[in-house]
């Protein structure tokens, strides 16, 4: 075992997030942790790793967390443990600090037994030196620039880059980095919190092939479902506060979670069934003198009764679903040796050079590839958003086309989630605009709310909200399933398997390429 917790609870604003959750890691646990977003997990790892305390509770409901003795956790966050002025190599180093030192004093004794032999008699030295070897040894120190390399390589940065000043990084290189360095750590418990966010493909799955042979636990938190698939041995849900812990990967959690479901529906609906028969008798019985001790007997039944919540995936979720009016002829796009570059003028780099494809009527054409390969930039300039310096894009008649940009650049953060619908459709009334919002779940205050100051999943939604009423018969979609919680991207899938026009998509969510593409 690692760590073990029990009992642990935790309120924010009055709200309780966590309820008397239990969680044991054994040595080699592959946890996937889900739930949907403000569900409590990131509380829950805050806890795990000390940053958080649990609420204080009265016996028997006393937080307990043990930590193995000698057991070490690490935890990756956006930009954490990063020395800003150490270069790539020297941060990478730091890691090793312990084993670089015992290398020079190995150095150091080398040399005095040189000398001492001279002059014969070096026991102690010998006798220190030995000890060292054996230490230095047993902890890979003659492999660290092998898995410095190894690690760094399969992270993204190659040896060009290894002298950079980490405060030249970008954001996202920084969380490529840190992830680098926490791998190198080796902690005996290693948690990453959404570590295929800033990851293309290829890291991706070399990221994947690493952690399958890691000789540790490792706890996972992710919404890329493929991720949790190749890499998890259980399924760890937060719902309604309440930890439960499924066996399998998240393919075999779906499936036991979809019965657990039917059957908590079947248990609820019988109970109600109860509760309503005898609450009817009570109101009939109560006040009279003959019946009266028998609904007295049925009040306490009502009172002691454990009452079973309705199952949360039967509320009202996400109803996503894309139309269009106009049938195009099949043959709808032929693209021939255009170019795809960014910048301009000194600055212009060529992406893509002489680039040809065709698309037909129905399709559904999925674009991948590495970060920075050009293949947001292929979608505008398909639709002529940006320009290309030589080819032809030629698109057939009656095509309309619905664009979901990963930067939401189409929508105006100072207007309300209200406002930026009303100025798309001004005859639509408010409550046809809610109603149509509600389909996309955003609800409440969050539609008075400034698009600015919404979340990335929230202003996806808005985004799709809009799309559904454009009626385009050509999709064309960058990243959109990031953002999305796992309930919401199921939705969504099934709204894009649905729609039998044409999509063009750009994705790294390869659950969504196999199941669309």
């Amino acid at each position: 075992m690692i760590i073990s917790l029990e009992n642990i609870s935790k309120f924010y604003n009055g709200n309780q997030v966590l309820k008397n959750v239990a969680l044991t890691v054994e040595d080699n646990d592959r946890i996937g942790l889900i739930g949907i977003n403000g569900c409590g997990k990131s509380t829950l790892l805050k806890i795990i790793t000390g940053q958080e305390d649990p609420e204080t509770q009265p016996e028997p409901n006393i937080a307990r967390i043990a930590l193995t003795k000698g057991a070490t956790i690490g935890f990756l966050e956006q930009n954490s443990g990063l020395d800003r002025g150490n270069t790539i190599i020297d941060e990478m180093r730091s890691v090793f600090s312990e084993l670089l030192e015992i290398s020079e004093r190995l150095r150091e004794l080398e040399m005095l037994m040189t000398e001492s032999s001279e002059h014969g008699g070096h026991s102690e030295t010998a006798a220190e030196y030995a000890q060292k070897t054996a230490y230095f040894e047993a902890n890979d120190g003659y492999l660290i620039n092998v898995n410095i390399t190894k690690v760094l390589n399969g992270m993204g940065f190659p040896p060009e880059t290894y002298d950079r000043v980490i405060s030249t990084l970008s954001g996202g290189e920084k969380t490529r980095l840190a992830l680098a360095k926490l791998l190198l750590e080796n902690p005996k418990l290693l948690i990453l919190d959404e570590p295929t966010n800033h990851l293309d493909f290829t890291t991706i799955m070399w990221l994947e092939d690493y952690l399958q042979s890691y000789k540790g636990a490792l706890l996972i938190v992710s919404h890329d479902r493929y991720f949790l698939d190749k890499l998890t041995t259980s399924i760890c849900e937060i719902e309604r506060g309440v930890l439960k812990r499924y066996k399998g990967n998240y393919s075999a959690f779906a499936v036991q979670k979809q019965a657990d479901v039917i059957r908590q529906l079947k248990e609820y609906e019988a109970q109600q069934e109860e509760i309503a028969k005898l609450q009817e008798f009570v109101d009939k019985n109560l006040v009279r003198a003959s019946t009266s001790n028998m609904a007295k007997s049925r009040i306490k039944k009502l009172e002691a009764m454990e009452i079973i919540e309705k199952p949360v995936l039967y509320e009202k979720s996400a109803k996503i679903k894309f139309e269009y009016d106009l049938t195009p002829p099949i043959d709808l796009l032929t693209v021939k040796n255009i170019d795809v570059s960014v910048g301009g003028g000194t600055d212009r780099k060529v992406l893509v050079d002489s680039l040809s494809f065709e698309v037909k009527r129905g399709e559904k054409l999925g674009v991948i590839g590495s970060n920075g390969i050009g293949k947001s930039t292929l979608l505008k300039i398909i639709q002529r958003k940006l320009p290309c310096s030589h080819g032809t894009i030629e698109w057939t008649k009656n095509v309309k086309i619905s664009y979901f940009d990963q930067e939401n650049a189409q929508l105006d953060p100072r207007k309300t989630v209200m406002d930026e619908i009303h100025s798309r459709y001004r005859t639509m009334s408010d409550r046809e605009i809610r109603s149509l919002l509600g389909c996309v779940r955003l609800v409440g205050e969050n539609v008075f709310k400034q698009v600015g100051v919404i979340s990335g999943g929230e202003r996806a939604k808005l985004c799709f909200a809009i799309m559904m009423l454009e009626r385009g018969n050509v999709l064309i979609l960058d990243e959109p399933t990031n953002h999305l919680d796992i309930d919401t991207k199921e939705v969504l899938e099934q709204a894009l398997c649905e729609f039998d026009g044409t999509i063009i998509f750009v994705s790294h969510d390869r659950y969504l390429l196999n199941k669309l593409a």
